[in-house]
């Protein structure tokens, strides 16, 4: 019977993947198009990406295709021809190249079938997703940011927040994407005719609020076309402003890519200035908080003196 699924162990992958010598480039990608059979769609395409040595997570269901992979440099062509051939719905997707390539950033393929390609929440049978706000490349957002009547709003969980956002972007206190399409349309109320700037990682769930808050009454939603990440690569490219300020975070080892030079987080420990992400090493604790070099080093890359006495 073919084996559709990996077996080996996690440490042995992750050995594997730090002695590899080609480089890869790590690459985000989403579509919401109807699936009418997501288990064959699944195995189909795992046999096609594992063949090319693609290691990463991608989530597929009823409502499209959600995934963030690394791609051996020498497979890149390759790959985008499959993922493009795979479905007339995926010709010329566009494909989030990550803003920082110099480090290993998955070690397995990991391809599950899910209800939803984004956990939402919404049980309304009316709401149409697919029904989104305007699209924004990056010269208009950076037009956007310049008005002080725009709202932009971060439609990320906290701790993406605090290491780096738009500048003047809102936050939503929520663990949980779920958590904040209730919150995000109860804070807002007084603002439904205002022009609103959603934004995520790579658009996926900036995307889908966007459909949510239209369908709530809101009159004049926008959301940044390919998130943080394709903003940040045009913006570059066209020489314009970074709007966006500090590091993105990324659901990946690295746990954040730098984008400017500004560090506007802090320790947790010691309140010195500071973005980096980390776990605390004690496996039966394992949260994630961020954390200095001096504080790594007086608590054993622990969360405290509690989890420190534990390994």
């Amino acid at each position: 019977m073919e084996v559709l699924h990996n077996r080996v162990s996690r440490k042995v992958l992750r050995t594997r993947m730090l002695a590899e010598t080609e480089p890869r480039t790590t690459v985000s990608f989403y579509k919401y198009f109807v699936i009418s059979d997501p288990h064959s769609f699944r195995d189909s395409l795992y046999r096609k990406l594992n063949n090319l040595d693609i290691f990463g997570r991608i989530y597929i269901a009823a409502e499209g295709i959600n995934g963030q992979i690394s791609v051996p440099k020498s497979y890149f062509e390759t790959f985008r021809t499959v993922l493009y051939t795979t479905n007339p719905q995926l010709d010329k997707l566009r494909l989030n190249i990550s803003l920082d390539n110099d480090c290993q950033s998955f070690w397995v393929l990991r391809m599950k079938v899910r209800s939803r390609i984004v956990a939402d929440g919404i049980q309304d049978p009316n709401f149409n997703h697919l029904n989104v706000g305007h699209y924004l490349k990056a010269e208009e957002v950076n037009l956007m940011a310049e008005n002080p009547e725009v709202l932009f709003v971060d439609m990320r969980n906290h701790y993406e927040y605090e290491v780096g956002h738009f500048k003047q972007a809102l936050k939503i206190p929520s663990h949980t994407f779920r958590e904040q399409l209730l919150m995000v349309v109860n804070m807002l109320q007084d603002n439904k005719n205002k022009s609103i700037v959603m934004y995520c990682t790579g658009g996926i769930r900036c995307e889908k609020a966007s459909a949510w808050m239209l369908h709530n009454g809101f009159k004049n939603i926008y959301h940044i076309e390919g998130g943080i990440i394709e903003y940040t690569n045009r913006a570059r490219k066209l020489g314009l402003p970074l709007k966006f300020i500090g590091k993105n975070f990324v659901f990946d080892e690295r746990l954040g890519e730098r984008i400017t030079s500004e560090v506007i987080a802090h320790c947790n420990q010691c309140q010195d200035y500071c973005d980096r992400h980390t776990n605390c090493r004690n496996q039966d604790c394992h949260i994630l908080f961020i954390q200095c070099p001096n504080c790594a080093k007086k608590y054993s890359g622990c969360c405290n003196i509690i989890c420190q006495s534990k390994v």
